[in-house]
């Protein structure tokens, strides 16, 4: 059976729904055609048995004294009910003999069922069964007591009365409307078939249609593939075209935006590396000749070597930590945490990296759901972002306050034409092409926040100086389920 199972599942669809469909149609027709011929059967029964009624009838005391005589004498034909005709009429004995009547079409063969009427004779009693006659034909008989004319309407004790009609005609009319059933019920089912085969094409047209599109995809990687679905459908497979188009389109924006990575890591590292290669070269060629480099040159080749591995390094955990955020954030690393404590780390790591500034914070408690790491270092990036464009002497100040976290400083501000592209990676502004970065800090910063749910902008400060605002949703007391 379970090898049937799998044969079947293993089917196309296409196939599969035309085989259950005519299975489905054949039950049905085959229930259909057993009812309807057990009813036309038993309809003609019926028929059959009201004919038999109609024979049987009371009989004068001397005719069937006369005739039981005759019987006890010599079972010989007797003639009670007229003419011969078409029914079998014979008298059965108690002890099983029949007595054929002269107008009997022949002897009916006798069953225990015949002699209980007889030994038992009771008013009312008719009793129908499927029987032969001697001759082995079929035959449908009635059983009743002998009643006699008069007003009494005694029964004879001993005899019962078996009127039989035969069956050879009903037979061949059931067997005639069995096969016609049977050959009608053929063609249902083969036409069942070929509808179900018409129907699982229509409908599955659009299967075929996605699963065209998706042996498309996987052969080219070709995601500009679409599949057409109308605005006004909801049935499955218009939402699993929806699904897919929507799917193909944002694989096609992911790999658009991983091919921008990819280029534009390239070009940023190609000045690192090429700065590099030059500085190594004239140290191995200083070393080849022999001709020594100058002690102050050789300390600052060898300062520009170590400054140029130092922002390559950074420029590579900056690519990591955007390929990680570009993966999505593992649910299991996104835990409640106390944004207060993240950002008086991020405050201690800016001190330190800019012991010249003021810094100055008023931060309040608030609690959020993201991942620890990643928010301070989203937090560290935009501090960086304000020492790095402080003037000497200047001042950062920092607040914290129902979830809204502005960082300000007082440098030169960011032009108005420039604030769309701040959040771009690898963007750097014209002025800042010599200072120290990758262009992915804001970019990361972006990411890191948008992936807690919040949202952060960059814009001009009153009185000059930009200031960067980080809106994160939460609370300002842990939850208690997480206290």
């Amino acid at each position: 059976m379970r090898r049937v199972v799998r044969r079947f599942t293993a089917l196309p669809i296409r196939t599969r729904l035309s085989l259950l469909v005519a299975a489905a149609v054949a039950f049905a027709v085959a229930a259909v055609s057993v009812t309807a011929w057990f009813i036309v059967r038993g309809k003609l029964y019926d028929e059959i048995d009201s004919d038999l009624r109609g024979v049987n009838g009371p009989v004068e005391a001397g005719t069937i004294n006369s005739v039981l005589g005759d019987c006890d004498s010599s079972p010989s034909r007797q003639n009670i009910f007229g003419p011969p005709s078409d029914y079998y009429l014979q008298l059965v004995k108690a002890d099983g003999t029949a007595c054929a009547l002269d107008n009997s079409a022949g002897v009916v063969r006798v069953t225990g069922r015949d002699t209980e009427v007889a030994e038992n004779p009771a008013p009312d009693t008719e009793v129908y069964r499927n029987g032969t006659d001697s001759e082995g034909k079929p035959v449908r008989v009635l059983t009743v007591p002998v009643v006699l004319a008069g007003p009494g309407r005694s029964l004879v004790e001993g005899h019962a009365l078996v009127i039989a009609y035969p069956l050879e005609s009903t037979q061949s009319t059931l067997d005639e409307l069995a096969l016609l059933l049977l050959v009608v019920s053929g063609i249902g089912v083969v036409g069942a078939g070929i509808a179900g085969l018409a129907v699982a094409r229509a409908g599955l047209r659009p299967v075929d249609k996605l699963t065209a599109a998706v042996e498309h995809v996987a052969r080219t990687e070709d995601l500009s593939v679409r599949i057409p679905v109308e605005d006004e459908s909801e049935d499955e497979i218009a939402r699993l075209s929806r699904s897919f188009n929507s799917m193909t389109a944002s694989l096609a924006t992911s790999r658009e935006v991983q091919q921008q990575l990819i280029a534009d890591a390239g070009h940023e590292l190609r000045t690192p590396l090429t700065s590099l290669r030059t500085n190594i070269e004239l140290l191995t060629r200083s070393e080849e000749t022999g001709r020594p480099i100058p002690a102050p040159d050789r300390k600052a080749l060898l300062a520009s070597v170590k400054a140029q591995m130092t922002e390559l390094a950074a420029l590579i955990g900056d690519l990591q930590t955007l390929s990680r955020s570009d993966a999505g954030t593992p649910p299991d690393r996104v835990q409640v945490v106390p944004l207060r404590d993240i950002v008086e780390a991020a405050l201690r790591r800016a001190r330190l990296r800019g012991p010249e500034l003021t810094i100055t914070a008023d931060v309040h408690p608030w609690f959020v759901r993201a991942e620890p790491t990643a928010l301070e270092r989203a937090i560290v990036n935009i501090l960086d972002n304000a020492v790095k464009f402080s003037p000497e002497g200047g001042t950062i100040d920092v607040a914290l306050t129902d979830g809204l976290l502005t960082v300000r400083d007082h440098g030169p501000g960011v032009p108005a034409d420039e604030l769309p592209h701040v959040f771009d990676r690898f963007w750097r502004s014209p002025s800042a092409r010599a200072l120290p970065g990758s262009g992915l800090g804001l970019s990361i910063v972006a990411r890191t926040v948008q992936e807690a749910g919040g949202e952060v902008t960059l814009g001009p400060a009153e009185g000059g100086g930009t200031v960067a605002a980080i809106r994160l949703p939460g609370a300002p007391t842990l939850p208690p389920a997480l206290d």
